[in-house]
């Protein structure tokens, strides 16, 4: 016998959030409806605000609740060093190191032309109009190093390396406990290319 049919409806909501299969839609599902009323609303409520207030960043495309991100409106950000990445997550694991110190620039997306996706459909002229400012001196390409990730960075370059600006690349090799025998060619390639002085 199936669900009844709002828990049937719950779930389905649920089963097409991305990374969410039947099983993890029905414990979400269950989850909500034990939930008191108050709390409940306060998970919908919650939701609603969050999908009405929060906008992209008008500098940097950033999820932000204001004009401007937390990080372009920080006067102790380098403006000089741009951080290009593919979306807001990337944003939040580069800060997670606490070691970045630049601005950013969030595509939302990367160049897949097997997925209909190119580069009117990123953030590509938002980027183009912020390097007119002659401040800005590096551009780092942090995009995920997926076969688009490495198209999107190329495409990138290529249109940003003749306005005379340094463009650099993230350097991906071996993860950390990690062993080289598993390791593949790719993987092994970039971390011989970046490797770094001891």
């Amino acid at each position: 016998m199936g669900a009844v049919a709002p828990l049937a409806k719950l779930m389905e909501q649920f089963e097409r959030l991305p990374g969410i299969g039947q099983k993890s839609a029905q414990r979400l599902a269950f989850y909500i409806l034990n939930l008191s009323d108050e709390e409940a609303t306060r998970f919908a409520e919650t939701i609603l605000t969050a999908h009405k207030s929060v906008c992209r960043c008008a500098l940097c495309c950033d999820l932000t609740d204001s004009e401007l991100c937390r990080v372009c409106g920080s006067p102790s950000r380098d403006g000089r060093t741009i951080c290009v990445v593919e979306d807001s997550r990337d944003v939040m694991a580069i800060e997670r190191t606490q070691e970045y110190g630049g601005v950013y620039h969030v595509l939302h997306g990367a160049i897949s032309p097997i997925n209909g996706v190119g580069p009117e459909d990123l953030t590509v002229k938002e980027l183009l109009r912020r390097l007119a400012d002659d401040s800005i001196e590096e551009i780092i390409m942090a995009t995920n190093p997926t076969v688009e990730g490495e198209a999107t960075a190329m495409y990138l370059s290529r249109l940003i390396k003749p306005m005379g600006l340094k463009v650099t690349r993230l350097a991906y090799g071996i993860p950390v406990g990690a062993s080289l025998e598993y390791a593949d060619e790719v993987t092994l390639l970039r971390a011989m290319e970046g490797r770094k002085e001891l």
